[in-house]
């Protein structure tokens, strides 16, 4: 059998490889607090998830506009007029399938041979695999834990050469919660004043989930840069919808023909029932994510807490997304060791920091999107092991 040779490139995620070990285990009778998927724990809203249900009951079966309903585009763009001042029309919003969909097509876009792509590392480790499928040279921004897992405008704006045709910047951060300060975004939108053929992706799809007097900065505050900007957002993580698969993004005119024309060939459209559920939501109270973002500042400050005071282990306090990046150097295992350790000895499932890219090699990620029950258990367990 002969295939391309880009597949050879594919990377994957190891968040559902380690929830497919631990599901395995849990079928062995092992008792496992799987702190290494991405997921919120609570559930999707009754009245989001009865008008998914309605939308059903009231014959909406069929096909929609590959760029989404009207009523959903519409309601993003209000969503970011009341939350940003920002006027977005209706027509540059894509719905999709998830927030992974919008990385693919801007990737696929940009990629080439003799391209370059700059992106967060540690960063979500789909970024780096698609980069590396289309051929373009993946070139990292290091994510440093003496900037909280931020970085210099300055010298991401250096490393930009003839080659660089697109800049990826995620904030709040997977895996490490980082947050980018909103004087290094300014100063990275005006430097890239001086570089007009290269585009940004923003991926915000955590912009929700920030604690304290975090504000989130959305690159479309910008518009010097609003010509050559995508932005990633969706339902999953701010309203409990990672099954729903429901995401959007913006594109700016010169490439929303082509944006469309993907999504055309590679999906069609989104689930009609799930359009009309995410309508519900950005329409509806929003006090569902107000009393989810309170639980998972409790969590949020326990875990921080536990974790620095286990021998071997330090841990910055993230500002935003409901993820902690713990320096474990000083216990001596290396990223993956840890990861096994923890959930085969402890029951205890992560993700090794290393899977996110070579700069996170020497920490580990656990999701405090479990129950603060069970990151007690989980902190006490891990405290044992590496005791002993």
């Amino acid at each position: 059998m002969e295939y391309s040779e880009n597949l050879l490139r594919l990377g994957t995620e190891s968040a559902f490889e380690v929830l497919a070990r631990a599901q395995s285990l849990v079928t062995k009778g092992r008792d496992i607090i799987n702190l290494g998927i991405g997921q919120p724990d609570f559930k999707t809203a009754d009245h989001i998830v009865e008008a998914g249900v309605k939308a059903l009951r009231d014959g909406h079966h069929g096909y929609t506009p590959a760029n989404g309903i009207l009523p959903l585009r519409e309601a993003v763009s209000e969503d970011f007029l009341i939350r940003h001042n920002v006027n977005i029309s209706p027509e540059n919003i894509i719905i999709m399938p998830g927030g992974k969909p919008t990385m693919f097509f801007c990737i696929l876009m940009f990629g080439a041979h003799n391209k370059e792509i700059m992106y967060p590392n540690p960063g979500f480790p789909i970024y780096e695999s698609l980069i590396n499928y289309t051929g373009a040279k993946p070139v990292p921004i290091k994510l440093k834990e003496e900037l909280n897992f931020s970085f210099k405008a300055d010298e991401v704006l250096e490393r930009i050469n003839d080659q660089t045709s697109l800049i990826i910047i995620n904030s709040p951060g997977n895996p490490t919660g980082g947050v980018i300060p909103r004087k290094e975004i300014e100063k990275l939108v005006i430097g890239l004043e001086a570089y007009p053929n290269v585009t940004i992706l923003s991926d915000e799809i955590y912009s929700r989930l920030l604690y304290g007097k975090q504000k989130h900065t959305s690159f479309l505050e910008f518009p010097s840069i609003r010509s050559r900007l995508i932005v990633l957002n969706g339902w999953s993580k701010t309203y409990a919808m990672t099954g729903w698969r429901l995401g959007y993004s913006v594109w700016p005119n010169r490439l929303l023909e082509y944006a469309n024309r993907l999504c055309v060939n590679n999906h069609s459209c989104v689930n009609t029932a799930s359009q009309f559920a995410g309508l519900a939501a950005l329409n509806g109270s929003q006090n569902v994510v107000d009393e989810m973002l309170l639980e998972f500042d409790k969590r949020r400050n326990f875990i921080v807490n536990a974790l620095n005071k286990i021998p071997g282990i330090s841990c910055k306090e993230p500002r935003g997304a409901f993820y902690v990046f713990p320096n474990i150097k000083n216990t001596g295992l290396s990223s993956q060791k840890a990861q096994d350790d923890f959930l085969e000895l402890s029951g205890v499932a992560t993700i090794a920091g290393n899977s996110f890219g070579k700069m996170g090699e020497g920490f580990i990620r656990f999701s405090y999107a479990n129950s603060l029950e069970n990151i007690e258990e989980a902190m006490v367990r891990i405290t044992k092991l590496l005791l002993k």
